[in-house]
């Protein structure tokens, strides 16, 4: 909308009332740019889908997960900044962090050793005993308006230590598999959400199997290292041979898109610029045409636990700000176009 448009609402007091400042300049709170979405939705009924993107009946719920057994592949900030740039957006976004270290939960807020008790994790909707909760007791509200978060920390391993004991004891009760007990936990929430991200672990254990049975989209991070690469491949053969076997089992795995994208990637290497040209060869359409660089700012910003989204330019150089976040809106959008696909707008 343009500038003069919103003016004209502010002074009609139309819409929220934004805070002005003393050059008249006008400040909206993401919850009240949302409200505005709202506003504008109602009364430009035939625009509605462009000002309010949540999802409409009949759109199903997208579960991304964010997946690669390598660390540092940028899998929790990759998951950071999509979580927050679709809540920017407008949609209302789920987090889940799966991954014992919790690297997810403590940039929203939560700190794994103090913050996070016992069965308030993902583990607590799916445990297989009689203390399992409901998946809207371990659901959180975080600071970051449109973004709630299921926290993570060291509690998940017990899932995994568990799972092979219960397979044992119960053999042949289908709908107990390890791998539905993710996409059930999910159903539980689905009609407050339209997408969830969910940050796996770098290992392909059955928290991970159970993340890419819920999953509609997979976003596999890769830093254009050989040895990364190589890395990725061993994954993508594990993976495949894991997801025979749950399929034979009854498992369903039919995403509507599977991405790669290159991570802490400078485009001004020679060497990467070369793994990247490798990967579009091998793997086409399926690398992402945007790459998330590397970024002094991002670094900087993960130091205080933020992320851009929550710093102005020039808390860490305009210049260095202005790249980074061109990568990351540029990823996000890509995304945004992946979504839309899958609902047909």
């Amino acid at each position: 909308m343009s500038d003069g448009y919103l003016r004209q609402l502010s002074i009609d007091g139309l819409g929220p009332t934004p805070d002005l400042g003393n050059s008249g300049r006008r400040s909206y709170t993401l919850e009240q740019i949302n409200e505005l979405r709202r506003y504008l939705a109602t009364v430009r009924p035939k625009e509605a889908a462009r000002f309010f993107p949540q999802r409409r009946s009949g759109e199903k719920l997208q579960v991304i997960t964010v997946a690669n057994f390598k660390g540092g592949s940028a899998k929790t900030t990759t998951s950071v900044y999509l979580a927050q740039g679709l809540a920017l957006q407008g949609y209302r976004v789920l987090a889940i962090d799966l991954d014992p270290q919790a690297s997810l939960s403590a940039m929203f807020g939560y700190q794994p050793e103090f913050d996070v008790a016992e069965n308030t994790t993902l583990y607590g909707a799916i445990r297989y005993d009689e203390e399992r909760v409901l998946m809207k007791d371990v659901v959180r509200p975080t600071y970051f308006t449109g973004i709630s978060i299921v926290p993570g920390n060291l509690e998940l391993m017990e899932f995994e230590h568990q799972t092979p004991r219960f397979m044992l004891q119960n053999r042949g009760k289908a709908e107990d598999l390890f791998f539905r007990r993710v996409a059930g936990a999910i159903a539980q929430v689905e009609d407050e959400f339209d997408v969830v991200v969910v940050d796996c672990p770098p290992q392909l254990g059955f928290l991970t199997m159970g993340a890419l049975n819920a999953a509609t989209g997979m976003i596999v991070t890769v830093h254009p290292q050989m040895v990364d690469v190589a890395s990725m491949s061993q994954f993508l053969l594990m993976t495949s041979d894991l997801v025979s076997v749950i399929e034979e089992a009854g498992g369903r795995l039919d995403y509507d898109f599977l991405r790669f994208l290159v991570t802490r990637h400078d485009p001004r290497d020679v060497p990467e610029q070369e793994i990247v040209g490798l990967m579009r060869d091998v793997f086409g359409a399926d690398v992402m045409s945007a790459t998330a660089w590397k970024s002094t700012a991002i670094a900087n910003a993960g130091l205080t636990k933020q992320s851009l989204y929550e710093l102005t330019r020039g808390a860490v150089g305009r210049s260095t700000y202005d790249r980074a976040m061109e990568s990351i809106n540029a990823v996000n959008e890509e995304v945004v176009g992946l979504l839309n696909q899958v609902w047909q707008r």
